[in-house]
């Protein structure tokens, strides 16, 4: 129901199998947890995508069902915020490709990953008001990150499905692709990450995160002491020092 291909470049790739609908399993989600448990030392971006149709029909209702009280629909809540939880925790680019509809769960992770790419017929909903639910995996809240409380309340509360261009609009998706070349042109995207600065790529990943939790005043706190560190880099050294021989643009990065 997963693959997990782990390329020269550094990128990973993560791919969705479990078709037709890509349907939110605890067996998948275990899946998802040993593919990412395959992540090496020498990762330095992940491209998590799907195949099939859509890519995610949601969350299979059986398991909604299947919870008999509050205490244990808690249980199955708690293990599903874990997946969306370890994505956003990862210190490299992580990119979600989205090439058709998606929905609940695979929305949930998209907007706990880094940047959104998104084909011109994708299309987005947190539609878990149909059974009298609402999100349970992070979705929401990303979602007000993103683009501010009131689409989020917008987003959930009417469950409607919104186009890629208008996520696009709200600043929730990154970038709108065409849908023809969008499988290439996705990969091609986290490529360019994983053949960067990763480090640095991770230094301003922790940087926003400190901004998230406390604004700019927590930014500024702690931006110089991380910026400093990369000194200790590979990366930081050989790029100076081709940018001062060569000029900008010509340095090969290493992920050390």
């Amino acid at each position: 129901m997963t693959n997990l291909d782990l390329e020269p470049s550094g990128l990973a790739v993560l791919t969705i199998a479990a078709g037709p609908l890509n349907l939110y399993t605890p067996d998948l989600h275990d899946e998802l947890d040993a593919a990412l448990d395959r992540l090496t030392p020498d990762t330095r971006a992940l491209l998590i995508r799907a195949e099939g149709k859509v890519v995610s029909g949601g969350v299979d209702v059986h398991h909604f069902a299947a919870q008999k009280t509050p205490e244990q629909a808690k249980v199955l809540f708690d293990r599903m915020l874990e997946l969306p939880n370890r994505i956003a925790a990862l210190e490299f680019p992580t990119v979600f490709a989205a090439h058709g509809l998606c929905l609940t769960w695979a929305f949930e992770v998209a907007v706990a990953c880094d940047l959104i790419l998104a084909a011109e017929g994708a299309s987005f909903g947190l539609v878990e008001k149909v059974v009298g639910l609402t999100p349970t995996m992070g979705g929401t809240q990303r979602l007000a990150a993103r683009a501010g409380v009131g689409r989020a309340k917008e987003f959930v509360m009417t469950g409607d499905r919104y186009p890629a261009a208008t996520l696009e609009r709200w600043n929730v998706v990154n970038r709108v692709l065409p849908d023809e070349g969008f499988a290439g042109a996705a990969h091609a995207f986290a490529t360019g990450l994983a053949t960067g600065p990763t480090r640095a790529h991770a230094a301003t990943k922790k940087v926003l995160a400190h901004f998230e939790r406390g604004g700019v005043p927590a930014a500024n706190e702690h931006i110089t002491s991380i910026a400093a560190e990369l000194y200790r880099t590979e990366d930081l050294r050989s790029a100076v020092r081709s940018f001062l021989a060569e000029g900008p643009g010509k340095a090969a990065f290493t992920g050390r």
